[in-house]
Order: structure tokens, then C-alpha cells, then sequence
């Protein structure tokens, strides 16, 4: 299948990021590699992150120097303590690390719950607890945890994990206030869809089987009317949510903060 360019373009804005120095969690992947794309065309220093040594280096090629490619479990606590003495100090900390973990409320016991919570929640206070010290000595920071549309409208399955995710905007405001005055704001951002690599080739092997049109067009309007309605029928791109994530850390966005971003195409029909 060949899939449009516009789903991997990076288009510079602007935003006045060049010097800063930006950690990525999760981004030897999907939307955190997407994520960093945007950010090192913005002009920032980024410090892609990997669990094991060499998996996000591929990624640090691709954008060349000043990227560079660190490595860590940030589910333990000596893991997110390796990532911050290898990263050094950051201006901004992007939390984009999570996974879809668990399977159904029968069918999951307390661990599938408390490894949701770890890897969606632990992991992103491990390193903001970490790297925020930093930026409060500099009077200036920016710390965005990634969410997901399923904090404010959960499915059935995977309770757990959209558990964990919906702790991540209350930990936002938390967090903000906490730091109120400092010059470091915190926002969490909530993509619904995203068209990563994983999951169009998962549409795509979907759409073969039943025998529709693997056609990227055909495929978004399936997924878009069908699987995960949106009032926009479009599927964000990586970059999508990068471009959002970027001009939240720029100094434009020096107002928003304590907030929580849907980037969802309208999927989640709530008014908070």
C-alpha cells in the first residue's frame, strides 16, 4: 500500500524552540517518533529515548546532530534515573510513553491494573520529578504529558489502561499548581486516532481480510465512519500531533496551562 506523504510531513512553524533541549519519552515509535520529528524541525535539540540501548538510535540518525539517542527503562526507578544523567538537563519533557495494556474488567486481575498504572502514570512522574527541578532553576520549562481521547470517553476493554490515562489530566492541573509561578507550564495533550505505522498496517491487513479497498482514503473513511467515528473524518497524523504538542511548549502557548488538549477530530463528544 502506498500511503500519502502528508502522513509523515513535518512542516516548520516557527515557534522559536531552536537551544531548547527536548526529551521525548517513548520515541524510538509511533507518535513519540512523530512527536520528535516536529520538535527538531522546530529548531530543539532532541533527545530521543529508547528502553534498550541502540532502539532509538535509528531515529537520531535520521535527524542528525544536535538529536541524539538515550536509553532507559522509565518503569523502574534506576531506569528513569539512567535517562536523566544521560539526557542531562531539558527545557522541555515530553511524557509521551504509554502502552495499551489489559484485556477485559473479567478477565484482568490486580497486576494487568498496577502495570497500567506503571507504565501510563509512574513512568511519566518518575521523569517529571526527575527533570522539573531543572527547569524551576532556570525560571522556565515545559513538561506535556501525552493522553489519550479514552480519559474522557473509555471504552469496555483495557479498563486499566483508561484508568491510568485518565489520571493523567488530573496529575496535570496537580502538577501545574504545584509549580505555579515557576515559568514551567503543564498541559496534557489527547490524541484519539493516530495514523502510526502500527496501526495502518493493522487497518490495512483489516481491510485485506474483509475484502475492502486497502486504499488509504478508503481505509480513513472506514475507520472514521465505522471503527472510531470522528465529526472531522479524518485520522490525525504523527505529525498532527507533534505540531500541537510543539506549539504548546513554545512561548505562544506561555497561557496555556493546567489544560487538557483533545486532538481527536471531534471523537470525543463531551463538552469538558
Amino acid at each position: 500500500m502506498h500511503l500519502p506523504a502528508l502522513l509523515w510531513q513535518c512542516r516548520s512553524m516557527d515557534l522559536g524552540l531552536s537551544g531548547k533541549v527536548a526529551l521525548v519519552t517513548g520515541s524510538y515509535r509511533g507518535t513519540g517518533s512523530g512527536i520528535a520529528r516536529v520538535l527538531a524541525a522546530e529548531g530543539a535539540e532532541v533527545v530521543v529515548h529508547g528502553f534498550e540501548a541502540g532502539q532509538a538510535d535509528w531515529l537520531a540518525h535520521e535527524l542528525g546532530p544536535p538529536a541524539r539517542a538515550v536509553w532507559g527503562d522509565i518503569c523502574t526507578d534506576e531506569g528513569a534515573e539512567a535517562v536523566a544523567v544521560l539526557s542531562g538537563p531539558v527545557d522541555i519533557l515530553v511524557n509521551n510513553y504509554g502502552v495499551a495494556v489489559g484485556g477485559t474488567w473479567g478477565g484482568d486481575g490486580a497486576e494487568v491494573w498496577v502495570d497500567a498504572y506503571n507504565r501510563n502514570v509512574l513512568s511519566a512522574v518518575r521523569m517529571t520529578r526527575l527533570m522539573a527541578p531543572a527547569m524551576v532553576q532556570r525560571l522556565w520549562g515545559r513538561i506535556v504529558l501525552v493522553s489519550t481521547v479514552g480519559a474522557t470517553r473509555p471504552g469496555d476493554r483495557m479498563p486499566g489502561y483508561y484508568a491510568a490515562k485518565g489520571a493523567l489530566p488530573a496529575m496535570t492541573v496537580s502538577l501545574a499548581r504545584d509549580l505555579a509561578g515557576t515559568g514551567v507550564t503543564v498541559n496534557c495533550v489527547s490524541p484519539g486516532a493516530i495514523a502510526t505505522p502500527e496501526l495502518v498496517e493493522m487497518w490495512t491487513r483489516q481491510a485485506e481480510r474483509e475484502g475492502r479497498s486497502t486504499d488509504w482514503a478508503d481505509i480513513e473513511r472506514h475507520v472514521t465512519t465505522v471503527v472510531m467515528p470522528t465529526l472531522t473524518g479524518r485520522i490525525a497524523t504523527v505529525s498532527d500531533v507533534g505540531e500541537l504538542v510543539a506549539f504548546v511548549c513554545s512561548d505562544r502557548a506561555r497561557q496555556i496551562h493546567a489544560a487538557h488538549l483533545r486532538i481527536d477530530g471531534g471523537a470525543a463528544d463531551v463538552v469538558t
